[in-house]
């Protein structure tokens, strides 16, 4: 926390709670120790809180009523809320947080004129990895009569987006989900497809090495998946020709972090971000990193692409390599001064896995 001390404002770009395993009591609970710890670190500095897809919950109860109101003008790309305008949660998380002055910014927020923060969850409306959210996009686009290149405002893409959040978050209200819905399901089966395979990523965790090793002690389970690995490119070029796309069979490391840095991209030429700064998380891979190719963290239109990471422990991307070799190890950052560019950091980076596992317990 001693860099959470040192900084003037902090802001939390999404999914600060997961609403998508099960109703709000529950992830309030397990968030508060988090919050009121960071809340004594901080001190009387400030803190604006985003959201993302897995908390959209949190800021559905304002954008509601501001669809009741007359003549209320198109969401722009930075909405400041109090927390009480945006829901009895984020209310009670700005108690947690005192003596910390909180904000909340929907969908983003310019944190200079040349740097803008976001969670980035509008990317799965044009990523071409085929995700559950990325489906039920491509079926709203359809829906609507939209293609994802025609998205060019925050009032497009809550269209297209907006609703499959509600419905992931009506299911999760009513008790917990399963991992169809909170995610696991896609990491499974972009394992079984050899998304994860050493070959690819080197990223094998101890939950899909043990996953894979229950699969084939039955012959059956293992048929499937195999066949499922065969049939995917028929499955993409399926989709592909009823209008879901456009998709990609391929779905190894390099085209996960491809994809999504090119769907950020999208983002922000979508949203006239021009070649600012554009911060943000949701793909959980911090960067750019040394070694990083420059011009994949750069978007179409200029925007230069910065990512967070993610500061959970994320199981099916982390191995025993340390995060010298792992550039999805928890702990990522972005700081950003007065002036100069935004300056990526590991906060967690001189931790083993031993070590991360054992702050868990």
């Amino acid at each position: 926390m001693e860099q959470v001390a040192a900084a003037d404002r902090l802001v939390l770009l999404g999914d600060v709670l997961e609403l998508r395993h099960g109703p709000a009591r529950v992830a309030m609970a397990a968030a508060r120790p988090f919050f009121e710890d960071l809340a004594r670190a901080l001190g009387d500095g400030e803190v604006i809180i985003c959201q993302g897809n897995h908390d959209y919950a949190l800021v559905a109860p304002w954008l509601a009523r501001r669809s009741e109101i007359q003549g209320q003008p198109p969401l722009a790309v930075e909405q400041r809320l109090d927390p009480s305008e945006a829901s009895p949660a984020l209310a009670t998380m700005r108690e947690w947080l005192k003596p910390a002055s909180v904000v909340v910014a929907y969908p983003g927020v310019w944190l200079r004129d040349d740097v803008y923060a976001t969670h980035g969850h509008y990317l799965d409306c044009h990523v071409t990895i085929p995700t559950l959210e990325r489906l039920g996009i491509g079926a709203m686009c359809r829906v609507v009569g939209r293609s994802s290149e025609s998205l060019v405002s925050v009032e497009d893409y809550e269209l297209v987006s907006a609703p499959l959040f509600a419905w992931l978050d009506a299911v999760a209200r009513q008790g917990p989900t399963g991992p169809a819905l909170n995610g696991s399901i896609t990491v499974r089966v972009w394992h079984a497809l050899g998304g994860g395979d050493s070959t690819h990523s080197g990223l094998r965790s101890d939950a899909s090495r043990s996953f894979v090793r229950t699969r084939l002690a039955r012959l059956a389970p293992a048929v499937r998946w195999r066949l499922l690995a065969q049939a995917f490119p028929l499955v993409v070029a399926a989709l592909n020709r009823a209008g879901m796309g456009p998709l990609r069979s391929e779905i190894s490391r390099d085209e996960l972090r491809r994809a999504g840095l090119r769907a950020m991209g999208e983002v922000a030429a979508g949203l006239d971000l021009g070649d600012a700064y554009v911060i943000f998380g949701h793909i959980h891979r911090v960067g750019p990193l040394s070694g990083d190719a420059e011009q994949e963290w750069q978007g179409r239109l200029g925007a230069r692409l910065m990512n967070t990471g993610c500061w959970t422990y994320e199981r099916a991307f982390l191995s025993s390599s340390g995060a010298d070799t792992n550039p999805y190890w928890p702990g990522g950052c972005v700081v950003v001064e007065d002036s100069g560019p935004p300056q990526v950091m590991r906060l967690l980076s001189h931790l083993t896995r031993k070590e991360l596992l054992a702050a868990m317990d």
